[in-house]
């Protein structure tokens, strides 16, 4: 399951809460009243951050290699890339909220090489541009953060892995991909979707990455989300949780608990359970059953 952590209790501090899915690490920092002028310094490490502002972020200043790059605001939805491995600094001077995805440089390469593209050097064009699509995918995974224990590891990898792509082809000089003569490329094969549904129904609760799921067919992810999407007209993870609510009802119709049952579909508990299957079903669990009679 991502590992969740917060950052400071003090009003005045960041409050930070973060998951991690394989190498790729997302976290939500805000702060409502800065309260020190101090310059900080950003570890320097081989990775990018995508950071989306979720609101105006009327007034910093960043630093790079010691000389001042940027002193302004960012409108909410404006989207920047940074390499951390440049040396930055960083002052804030107003109030923020933003969520910042941190991609090892390794793991980009590795997308490119998946997708049989150049290797993305970086993002010059990505400098606080609004990008509706972007702050789109983050706020997708902001429940994610704020209840890290109903967290799902195949959700949060499809989205950073749509947040990656959108990001390196948009900003990055990464082509899209296009089948020979604009076909399509075609959905799984009959033993493929067979193979995913069984996987995924074998972990209900969704605590794998998109990564083994493709592998079980014998694809890359990239090709894998869209080859199922193109078969099944979901996601994989929209799939597994149709698939959930669905086991739910049957289970429903026999004797045990809401809270087993919740359990048993691969729910953090009947809560959990109970906010999915009525935004599903347009009823309670519990309204459900007595309707069963």
């Amino acid at each position: 399951m991502p590992d969740t952590q917060l950052a400071s209790a003090h009003a005045d501090e960041p409050r930070a809460t973060g998951l991690r899915a394989g190498d790729t690490q997302v976290l939500r920092l805000r702060q409502d009243h800065p309260a020190s002028r101090d310059r900080q310094d950003i570890p320097c490490l081989d990775m990018f951050s995508i950071i989306v502002q979720l609101r105006d972020f009327a007034r910093h200043e960043l630093w790079r290699g010691g000389r001042l790059v940027f002193a302004g605001g960012h409108a909410r939805m404006a989207l920047s890339v940074t390499h951390l491995g440049e040396g930055w600094a960083c002052r804030h001077l107003s109030s923020f909220d933003n969520v910042r995805v941190q991609i090892p440089r390794a793991s980009l390469d590795a997308l490119s090489e998946e997708l049989e593209r150049p290797a993305v050097s970086g993002f010059a064009r990505a400098r606080g541009t609004v990008d509706p699509v972007a702050y789109g995918l983050v706020s997708a995974l902001l429940p994610t953060l704020d209840m890290p224990d109903r967290s799902n590891r195949l959700f949060v990898d499809q989205v950073t892995l749509a947040l990656t792509i959108h990001v390196a082809q948009t900003y990055g000089g990464m082509a899209p991909l296009a089948p020979p003569g604009g076909r399509r490329t075609g959905g799984l094969s009959q033993w493929q979707e067979a193979r995913a549904k069984e996987f995924l129904t074998a972990n209900l609760g969704g605590e794998v990455a998109i990564a083994e799921v493709a592998a079980e067919c014998g694809l890359s992810r990239s090709h894998f989300i869209k080859a199922f999407r193109e078969t099944t007209g979901q996601t994989p993870y929209r799939w597994l949780l149709d698939h959930r609510v669905a086991r739910a009802r049957e289970l429903l119709r026999g004797p045990q608990s809401i809270a087993e049952i919740a359990l048993a579909c691969g729910f953090a508990d009947q809560s959990h359970l109970t906010r999915v299957f009525a935004a599903a079903t347009g009823m309670p669990p519990a309204a459900w059953r007595r309707r069963q009679g």
